[in-house]
């Protein structure tokens, strides 16, 4: 039986969640949760008016489509997008940056509506409307949030690459989607340190024909003449704020165009609507996260991962944004906390990797800081391990809603999440979203109680991608997600319930090992090696060996450890009793760097292909692409 960490409190049973169960005349999440996928209808309409959708809502919910993909939401109603972000304009504080410790500000509403004003009226003069592709190559700052804002007021679409890409990766990205203006940065900070963007932002700008303009924001102060742009100040300046006359488009009209990963080939460019993206993260903000008007909400995120547009959502619930870019420790593993306790955060937003770093250098702040403000706390990217549980409740956060998420650039949002009815358990996401028909099926598509299989989503819902970028059959897009289950969208995770109804995701089905043909996921091996003193990291690999596959261990070492036989033999004994026989490595070899996405995700894929001698496509989508050839030619691996 799993450990309960957190149970509601009566702040909880007046949340949001709440106030709908109680109207469906329910008792329990899991009820609600069930109302919700099976009156489809019902639950979305709901959810239109309690978050307060500002639009026309039309007639008809719900419209089937031949398959799964092709079915659309609110087909008849109209929104703008933007329109909901910036439905406050008064003096409040709307959004706090900080860049390291080279700059902290804050923006009113006010400021921020009236700058989104001026900068719509330039790129308006710019030809931008609706359809038009604009790109954002930019840190994770105020000047992102505005340009995104006015962007999408104007129906044209926004796309974002963060500033540690380089001109390659921008270029496989941007290139494919021929943006007519690029928002850039000239440098950002990250460890104490000024990274000039500048030559980067003039290789790729010089390569994308379709830019009619570029406009840069200085950061960093640096001289930008030679970058034939405009700044971003002259850029909005040169018009007067207005009152923005918001015209409202079509529920589906294409919003966001994001990115898969890239590492086994060029990115997919995944098309999102306005609405879906709209409608699950108010559900998501509002229902599951209880965010309300005047809450302080922070995500730990770049420009290049899903998170900053789930974040960036919250202003439609009248919330104020924390913003920081940089490194999280510098100076030291504290730096979020004490910007958190400063800003009375309410909503703290990280990743799985980063709860491990703070664990694996003994950060403790229980005592240290005044985070009470935090109700919750939520975490992704990878999952989050019972240890990881215990550690912030032990030493971090004694008394928060540890909320461990997962879903995905496809959906910009979560399959499965926390909620303010059920109790947290050590090592478990509390349950799917509501209206998010979620299940587990084994190989031949039979629903499975217990055991571990594939995760699913049964029915639609609206945050499903309108299409792929340059896909005119929709071929890419239903191999992607349909081809396993024929109308059945499934994801790629590996997972199971657990007998409270919750979820554990065992890592990605494609990184999945398979010793004998019985496929483990990789994280059940980190969670163990990586509780030992010695170990620092590791990563889990399939090699093809013997007419089968074998498991491959890769570790990085703390300092002044060695990997010697009575370590080898130490970690092979905790991985055995821990997870399980089937999960022991064949070797266990000692490596340097771990390969890892620009979101900070380690990538066994890319691992995998460097063992069988195979080239890893797309380099350029790794955040240190030079790790790799610490795998390559290992003669560990020949016998």
């Amino acid at each position: 039986m799993s450990q309960v960490k957190w149970k509601p409190s009566e702040i909880e049973f007046k949340s949001q969640m709440h106030q709908l169960m109680e109207e469906q005349g329910l008792s329990d999440f899991h009820s609600l949760w069930r109302w919700s996928v099976e009156h489809k209808e019902d639950f979305w309409s709901k959810v239109w008016d309690l978050c307060g959708v500002i639009g026309d809502k039309g007639k008809t919910v719900y419209k089937p489509g031949a398959k799964m993909q092709d079915g659309r939401f609110f087909p008849d109603s109209k929104i703008n997008f933007a329109e909901n972000l910036l439905r406050r304009r008064d003096n409040e504080i709307a959004l706090v940056f900080k860049g390291e410790d080279k700059v902290e500000r804050s923006i009113t509403y006010k400021e921020l509506y009236e700058q989104v004003s001026q900068l719509r009226q330039a790129l308006k003069a710019q030809g931008v409307g609706k359809g038009d592709r604009v790109a954002g190559y930019l840190p994770n700052m105020p000047e992102t949030i505005m340009a995104m804002l006015a962007v999408t007021s104007l129906g044209a679409i926004w796309s974002s690459a963060s500033p540690d890409f380089g001109a390659q990766g921008v270029l496989d990205r941007f290139g494919q989607i021929e943006p007519k203006v690029m928002f850039a940065v000239d440098g950002y900070y990250y460890n104490g340190k000024e990274i000039d963007c500048r030559d980067k932002v003039r290789e790729a700008a010089s390569k994308m024909p379709s830019l009619k303009k570029v406009v840069v924001v200085q950061y960093t102060k640096s001289d930008v003449s030679a970058l034939k742009a405009d700044t971003f100040d002259a850029f909005r300046s040169a018009y007067q704020p207005e009152e923005i006359k918001f015209e409202r488009f079509e529920f589906n009209l294409p919003l966001y165009i994001m990115f898969s990963s890239g590492t086994t080939g060029i990115p997919k460019c995944i098309v999102h609507g306005a609405g879906g993206v709209l409608l699950q993260l108010m559900k998501e903000h509002k229902l599951h996260c209880d965010i309300r008007k005047g809450d302080k909400v922070f995500y730990f995120t770049t420009c290049g991962w899903m998170m900053w547009n789930w974040l960036v959502a919250a202003l439609a619930s009248e919330a104020t944004l924390l913003l920081f870019d940089g490194s999280p420790f510098y100076p030291d593993g504290y730096t979020l906390f004490k910007y958190a306790e400063k800003y009375k955060c309410t909503l703290f937003g990280t990743s799985a990797k980063y709860i491990d770093s703070l664990r694996t250098t003994n950060i403790v702040t229980k005592g240290k800081y005044k985070l009470d403000s935090i109700r919750m706390m939520t975490s992704t990217g990878s999952p989050l391990s019972p240890e990881g549980f215990d550690y912030v409740y032990d030493q971090i956060l004694p008394n928060v809603h540890l909320a461990s998420i997962s879903g995905g650039t496809d959906i910009v949002s979560c399959f499965v999440l926390g909620n303010p009815l059920s109790p947290v358990y050590r090592g478990e996401i509390q349950g799917p979203g509501l209206g998010m028909d979620v299940d587990v099926f084994d190989g031949d598509g039979k629903p499975m109680k217990e055991g571990k299989g594939e995760l699913v989503c049964k029915t639609p819902f609206p945050c499903m991608p309108l299409s792929f970028w340059n896909d005119p059959q929709g071929e890419r897009y239903s191999k992607a997600y349909f081809e396993n289950f024929p109308g059945i969208w499934c994801h790629g995770d590996w997972c199971e319930w657990t007998e409270h109804g919750g979820i554990i995701i065992h890592g990605r089905s494609d990184a999945t090992l398979k010793p004998g043909g019985v496929r483990i996921g990789t994280a059940e091996i980190y969670r163990f090696v990586e509780q030992l003193p010695e170990i620092k990291e590791s990563i889990a690999v399939g090699q093809d060996w013997d007419n089968d596959v074998r498991v491959i261990l890769f570790v990085i070492l703390k300092p002044g450890a060695k990997l010697d036989e009575e370590l080898t033999k130490k970690i092979k004994k905790v991985i055995r009793e821990g997870a399980s026989p089937r999960h022991v490595p064949a070797k266990v070899i000692a490596v340097t760097d771990i390969p890892r996405t620009k979101s900070n995700k380690i990538t066994e894929l890319a691992v995998r292909e460097v063992i069988h001698g195979r080239e890893v496509k797309n380099k350029e989508a790794l955040a240190n692409p030079e790790a790799l050839k610490l795998y390559e030619n290992l003669q560990e691996l020949k016998s």
